[in-house]
C-alpha cells in the first residue's frame, strides 16, 4: 500500500466521493466574560442565588415587571421580529417559534437580523477575543438560521454563517494553512436526536438487526482546538484551529505545554514521516482554582471559566507567561498520516479510530482517559447520563459527549456533507453558563438578621430552570466579582446547584451608559435598626435588632413551637413561614411566575422548553401575614388562615413509559429531575374546594386542625416550656428548668430582682441581668415583650402549677454528659430523661462529670477528653438501665 493510500485511511468522503479533509466538532466558549478567548474552537476537533430569608425588599422597578416585558406580539409577526433583542431570554424564545408558519418576506426578515447577530458573534469570539454572546444564545441562533435555511431554500447562502467552521483568525499570529482541513461535527440535543442519528447510521449502512455496531463515545473537553504537526516524529508546529483551513501559529506557546511531547517516543520504524494530531488544550480544575487565587491575590479580576483561562493562556504573545498557567492536552482526533520508507509494514493498516488512539499512546500522546467503546444506543446513553451526572468530577470541565462510528472503512461509506461527516455527532448538554442583565441588587434579611445582597436577574433559562435572582452573599463579593448595576453577567448553574454570578462581560461595558456603584445600606430594610458587623472583622452584616426585627420573626415562631419549648408539632417551618412571611420565596418578576402548572414533564434526556408567560399576566397583590408578633398565636382561628398562600417552586419530573415484565402491561414510571425556578401559589392552611363547589366551600386541612388544637393545648404548658418559648435570650431548657423550679410561677419570676434571680443555682449576675431586663421591659404594654406577655396570660398560658417529678431522683447530684445518638430519644429527650431523674444533663467534659454516655457516632473530642481525665463511660445499651437505678459498671478509661 503506498503512504498516499495509508494518509486516505484517516480522511472522509465527501457525498460524490471525493477525499475531504478530517473533522472537527462545531465548539463555541461555554461561557465567556472577563479573560480574552481564542480564534478557535473550543472543542474536540477531527474525527474525533434560593436566599434564605424572611422579607423580599424588591425594587420598584422589579416590582412592576409584568408579561409585557417579554415580546407580546404574535410570534413570527413584524411586530415580534422587531421587538427581538439580541440577549439571552430573546435567544430562547427563537427556540418556540415555528419557522414553518412564516411567509417568505418574514422568514427573510427574521434570518437576516439573526444572521447579523451570529456573524457578530463570530467576530468579537475569534477575532476580537471579546466573545459577548453565552454559547447557549450562539446554538440557539445558529439553530434557527439552520431551520430557516431548512424551510426557506432560497435563504441557504454558501456565505451563511451555517457553512462557516470557526472564524478568521486574527493578526496577532503567523497564519498557516493546515495540511488537511478540519471540519465540524453536527450538534445535537435531545436523545431523540441521537436516536436519530444511530438509528440513520445503521440504515445507511445497512447494519444487521441486533448485530452491534462499534463506536466510540468520547467526553466533550471544554477546551481550544489544537492542530500538532509532526514530521519524522518531531514537534514542527501547533496551529489554532482558525476557519478549518487556516489556522495561527503558536507553537512557541504550545512547546510550554508539558503534556504535549516535543520528540513522538518510539523506534524509527513505528514514526511516521507526517502526522496530523488533533486535540483539545485545557485547564484543569485544580490549576484553574490555583490561578485564580493568584488573580485575586494581585488584584486582578479572576477568570471566568476553566476555558477562559486556557484561551487567555494559550494565546500570550510571551511564551513564559503560557508556560506559568500549566495548560493541558488530551489527543481525541488525527488528520494526515504519511509512513516513511523505514515505516514497519504492520503499520500499512490502521482499521479503526481507537488503533489511532493505541499509536498515540505509543508515541507518549496523552489520551483521555474517559473514552468509552460502545456498540448500542443504551450504551451511548448509559455514556450521556453518567457524564451528565459527573460533570464536575473529573479533571477538566466538559460540555458535551461525542459519538463516532470506530471503524475507519465504514466512516468511509457514511461520507460526508459540506461541513460535517456522518459517521459522527456531537451531543451537548444543556448549557451550564449564560448572560443576562443585572437590574439591580437589593438586600434581604435572613431569619438570623443576616443582610445579603441578591441579583435581581433579567430572568433567563440555564441548566433546567428560569433563573431570575441570585445571592451575591456580602459586599465584599460584590466589589471582588466587580459588579455593576446594569452589567451583561454570566450566570453559571449546574443542576439543582444554586445559580451565581461568575462576572460581568467587560466587552459591553464600554457602550452602557447606565451603570451604578451598589451601595450597602446602613439600616435595616425590615426594621430600621443600624446595622453592623457581629463581631469586628466579620465580613457580613446583621441586623442586631433580634427581638423586634419583623424579618427575624419567623425563626422565634419555629423556636416556639418546637420540641423544647411549646411542641406544637403541626407548627413547623413551613407553618411559621405561612404565618410569619408568606411572600418568602415571591419570585421577582411575572417572568418566573406559572400560576397554572403543578408540575413539568419531560421525557428522558428531554429539557423543559423555554418558560414564556402570557401577555398581561400580573404578580398577585403581596399578603399581609397573619402573624405580625408571637402574641397573636393564641388568639389564631381557622377563618383567618382561609386565604393564606405561600410560594412553591414547580418540580421537574422525568416521566417514562416501561413494560412490565410480569404482566406485559405499560406503566410510567417518575422520577424528580430537580426543580424548575418557576413558581406558583398554593393554599398553606385549606384543602381546594371539590368539584362544583365554591371558594367558600373550602375546609381546613387536617394538619391544619390539628396545628389549632395543638396551640389550645399548649396555653397548658409548663412553667418551662414557656419560659424558652418566650426566646429570652440565654435561656434554653437547662435554666428554664432550673428558673421555673426556684420561682414557681410567670408572677413571680417577673417580679424577681437581679439579685434573686443571681441566687439561684448556675444563673449568676450576667444571665440575672439579662432575664431581669427582659421582664422590665415586659411590664411596658407597648413594647413588643409586653404585648406578648399581656396577650398569653390573658389567654393563660403560664399559669400552670409547676409539677414536681414523680419519678425516682436516681440521678440526684449527678452531671451526666451524653454524646452521640442514643436509639429511642431525640437529643431533647435525653436531656428531659435525666432532668426528670435529678440529674444535670450538660454538653462538656469536665472533671466534675461523673459519666459519660456514648451513643452512635459519638464526638471523638469528648470520648478523648474523658479518657484523659478517666472518666468512667458506659454505651448506650446501659443509658435505661442507668436512669433506673442510678448504677454504671464502667469503670475509668
Amino acid at each position: 500500500m503506498s503512504d498516499e493510500q495509508l494518509a486516505w485511511d484517516f480522511d472522509a468522503l465527501t457525498e460524490d466521493g471525493k477525499v475531504t479533509d478530517p473533522v472537527v466538532q462545531k465548539s463555541r466558549n461555554a461561557s465567556r466574560g472577563q479573560a480574552a478567548a481564542p480564534s478557535e474552537s473550543t472543542e474536540h476537533t477531527d474525527s474525533a442565588a434560593h436566599t434564605d430569608s424572611t422579607n423580599h425588599e424588591e425594587s420598584a422597578e422589579s416590582t412592576k415587571h409584568t408579561a409585557q416585558d417579554a415580546p407580546a406580539a404574535q410570534p413570527g409577526s413584524d411586530e415580534w421580529i422587531s421587538a427581538l433583542k439580541p440577549t439571552d431570554s430573546d435567544a430562547e424564545r427563537l427556540t418556540l417559534l415555528d419557522v414553518t408558519t412564516l411567509t417568505p418576506a418574514r422568514a427573510a426578515r427574521l434570518w437576516a437580523r439573526v444572521s447579523a447577530w451570529v456573524e457578530s458573534d463570530q467576530i468579537a469570539y475569534y477575532v476580537n477575543d471579546a466573545p459577548t454572546s453565552s454559547d447557549a444564545a450562539y446554538d440557539n441562533r445558529m439553530n434557527t438560521l439552520k431551520r430557516l435555511e431548512a424551510a426557506f431554500p432560497e435563504l441557504d447562502d454558501p456565505q451563511s454563517p451555517t457553512h462557516r467552521v470557526g472564524g478568521q483568525v486574527s493578526s496577532d499570529f503567523a497564519s498557516v494553512r493546515h495540511p488537511s482541513r478540519m471540519l465540524s461535527l453536527d450538534d445535537v440535543f435531545s436523545y431523540d436526536e441521537i436516536r436519530g442519528w444511530y438509528d440513520g447510521v445503521r440504515q445507511d449502512l445497512d447494519w444487521p438487526q441486533g448485530k452491534p455496531l462499534p463506536m466510540t463515545c468520547e467526553v466533550k473537553i471544554d477546551g481550544l482546538a489544537l492542530n500538532l504537526i509532526y514530521r519524522n516524529g518531531v514537534l514542527e508546529q501547533g496551529l489554532t484551529r482558525g476557519d478549518g483551513v487556516i489556522g495561527e501559529d503558536i507553537t512557541p506557546n504550545v512547546r510550554t505545554i508539558a503534556t504535549i511531547p516535543q520528540n513522538l517516543q518510539g523506534s524509527a520504524e513505528d514514526i511516521p514521516e507526517l502526522v496530523e494530531i488533533r486535540g483539545e488544550v485545557f485547564m484543569r480544575f485544580d490549576t484553574f482554582r490555583a490561578l485564580n487565587e493568584q488573580q485575586e491575590q494581585m488584584g486582578h479580576v479572576p477568570f471566568a471559566n476553566p476555558r477562559n483561562a486556557a484561551a487567555g493562556s494559550l494565546r500570550q504573545k510571551d511564551p513564559r507567561v503560557t508556560a506559568s498557567r500549566h495548560l493541558s492536552f488530551y489527543a481525541h482526533g488525527i488528520g494526515r498520516l504519511v509512513w516513511g520508507a523505514d515505516a514497519s509494514p504492520s503499520h500499512e493498516e490502521i482499521k479503526d479510530q481507537s488503533q489511532a488512539y493505541d499509536l498515540y499512546t505509543t508515541w507518549g500522546v496523552p489520551v483521555s482517559p474517559h473514552n468509552r467503546k460502545v456498540s448500542t444506543f443504551d450504551e451511548i446513553i448509559d455514556m450521556v447520563e453518567y457524564y451528565g451526572e459527573h460533570r464536575d468530577d473529573i479533571e477538566h470541565a466538559l460540555d458535551g459527549i461525542v459519538i463516532k462510528v470506530d471503524d475507519l472503512a465504514l466512516q468511509r461509506r457514511l461520507g460526508a456533507t459540506s461541513r460535517a461527516p456522518r459517521w459522527g455527532i456531537a451531543y451537548k448538554y444543556p448549557p451550564e453558563d449564560v448572560n443576562t442583565k443585572l437590574l439591580d441588587i437589593i438586600v434581604q434579611v435572613g431569619r438570623t438578621g443576616r443582610v445579603t445582597p441578591v441579583a435581581v436577574l433579567d430572568p433567563v433559562y440555564v441548566a433546567g430552570s428560569t433563573v431570575s435572582h441570585a445571592t451575591l452573599h456580602n459586599a465584599e463579593v460584590v466589589k471582588m466579582k466587580n459588579l455593576l448595576i446594569g452589567d451583561t453577567v454570566i450566570v453559571h448553574k449546574a443542576g439543582d446547584v444554586i445559580p451565581e454570578i461568575v462576572g460581568p462581560v467587560l466587552a459591553l461595558r464600554e457602550s452602557n451608559p447606565d451603570l451604578r456603584e451598589f451601595i450597602m445600606p446602613t439600616t435595616c430594610p425590615s426594621c430600621g435598626a443600624t446595622l453592623a458587623p457581629e463581631r469586628e472583622g466579620d465580613v457580613d452584616i446583621r441586623c442586631p435588632n433580634i427581638e423586634s426585627c419583623p424579618a427575624q420573626l419567623t425563626q422565634r415562631v419555629i423556636n416556639l413551637a418546637s420540641r423544647k419549648a411549646l411542641d406544637i408539632e403541626h407548627l413547623g417551618e413551613q407553618a411559621a413561614i405561612a404565618l410569619t412571611n408568606p411572600e418568602e420565596d415571591r419570585p421577582i418578576s411575572v417572568a418566573a411566575y406559572c400560576p397554572d402548572t403543578k408540575e413539568i414533564k419531560v421525557a428522558p434526556g428531554e429539557e423543559p422548553k423555554p418558560y414564556v408567560p402570557e401577555a398581561g399576566l400580573e404578580l398577585p397583590a403581596m399578603q399581609t401575614p397573619v402573624m405580625s408578633s408571637e402574641a397573636d398565636l393564641f388568639a389564631l382561628t381557622a377563618e383567618q388562615l382561609r386565604d393564606v398562600r405561600v410560594w412553591r417552586e414547580i418540580p421537574i419530573v422525568e416521566v417514562r413509559t416501561v413494560i412490565d415484565p410480569t404482566t406485559g402491561k405499560k406503566r410510567e414510571v417518575r422520577r424528580k429531575r430537580g426543580m424548575s425556578g418557576l413558581w406558583r401559589q398554593v393554599r398553606a392552611f385549606y384543602n381546594a374546594p371539590s368539584k362544583g363547589q365554591t371558594e367558600s366551600d373550602a375546609e381546613p386541612s387536617k394538619n391544619t386542625l390539628a396545628m389549632l388544637d395543638e396551640i389550645k393545648a399548649a396555653r397548658s404548658a409548663e412553667l418551662w416550656r414557656v419560659l424558652v418559648a418566650l426566646s429570652i435570650r440565654s435561656v434554653g431548657p437547662p435554666t428554664a428548668r432550673i428558673l421555673a423550679s426556684a420561682f414557681g410561677s410567670l408572677d413571680a419570676l417577673a417580679n424577681a430582682t437581679v439579685e434573686e434571680l443571681a441566687e439561684v443555682d448556675t444563673i449568676g449576675d450576667q444571665k440575672a441581668t439579662v432575664i431581669h431586663e427582659w421582664f422590665e421591659h415586659a411590664k411596658d404594654p407597648q413594647d413588643w415583650r409586653g404585648r406578648i406577655l399581656a396577650a398569653w396570660r390573658l389567654a393563660g398560658v403560664g399559669t400552670a402549677a409547676v409539677e414536681a417529678s414523680t419519678l425516682p431522683q436516681t440521678l440526684e447530684g449527678k452531671i451526666i454528659v451524653v454524646t452521640g445518638t442514643v436509639d429511642g430519644y431525640s437529643r431533647e429527650e435525653v436531656k428531659e430523661a435525666i432532668q426528670n431523674r435529678g440529674g444535670k444533663a450538660t454538653g462538656s467534659v469536665s472533671k466534675k462529670t461523673t459519666v459519660v454516655v456514648t451513643g452512635t457516632a459519638p464526638g471523638a473530642a469528648k470520648v478523648t477528653k474523658a479518657e484523659a481525665l478517666g472518666i468512667p463511660m458506659i454505651d448506650q445499651s446501659q443509658f435505661a438501665h442507668l436512669l433506673e437505678t442510678g448504677e454504671f459498671t464502667a469503670t475509668a478509661q
